[in-house]
């Protein structure tokens, strides 16, 4: 269970991994030593999952960002586990999600330009043999960055 000091704690932590236990200890008027059995726990615990760094998609030559709406022609367990060793083998494919509605899948893609989308769309994805059709959408801007969880 988590008290109000955890949840500061995470909150924290999701704008600044970098935090040191000294740091996180300041804020939360902790201990450091305190502070950093917290987090430990938190990660024993699994509400912490791992630490990453957040890169600019435009500086790594990105240009394009697209959402892909996946419709399968046959639905059953061998097709859905094809479709996501697939996903999984692509770089382009930063996520993945099922969905409920029309499309079975939904797609976030960052490639180096259109051609390169292109080629995701029709030389990977449209090929696979459980994709009836797709459905793409390119993010002209983005509005709010992929935000901290709300704690």
């Amino acid at each position: 269970m988590l008290d109000a000091t955890d949840t500061r704690l995470l909150s924290a932590l999701q704008k600044d991994a970098h935090l040191t236990a000294h740091q996180l200890g300041e804020m939360l008027n902790l201990s450091a030593s305190q502070a950093g059995r917290r987090r430990q726990r938190l990660e024993a615990e699994g509400y912490i999952t791992g630490y990453t760094a957040r890169l600019d998609p435009l500086m790594l030559g990105l240009q394009v960002q697209g959402f892909i709406q996946v419709h399968l022609g046959t639905h059953g367990p061998e097709q859905s586990a094809s479709f996501a060793r697939m996903v999984d083998t692509r770089p382009e494919i930063t996520s993945a999600w099922t969905m409920t509605g029309e499309a079975d899948y939904l797609l976030h893609v960052y490639c180096d330009d259109l051609s390169a989308l292109n080629s995701l769309l029709h030389e990977v994805i449209l090929p696979h043999p459980a994709v009836a059709r797709v459905q793409s959408q390119i993010v002209m801007d983005q509005l709010k960055r992929d935000a901290p969880l709300p704690t």
